[in-house]
């Protein structure tokens, strides 16, 4: 006999340990800002594909890239300081 298996059934039985740890959440939770940097760094490329490089553009684009450099400092620098643990 087949057994039928569907596929929400196979993710409910999969699912408790599926979960993030704590751990896990709290990572996330310290690299949010720099995740936050990189979305906009990654939205004003978008908006720079469709229009010629004007100086404001340009400007946005180099705050952005600052910006994520900046948040990937900041969290080196927490990480190595021992904040991180």
């Amino acid at each position: 006999m087949n057994h039928i298996l569907t596929v929400q059934d196979a993710v409910i039985a999969f699912a408790s340990f599926m979960e993030p740890t704590d751990a896990e959440l709290d990572t996330i939770e310290r690299e949010a800002p720099l995740i936050d940097a990189e979305l906009e760094l990654l939205d004003v490329q978008i908006a720079l594909l469709d229009r010629p490089a004007s100086p404001l553009g340009m400007r946005q684009l180099r705050r952005a890239a600052n910006k994520v450099l900046t948040e990937r400092a900041t969290l080196a620098n927490r990480s190595t300081s021992g904040e991180a643990a």
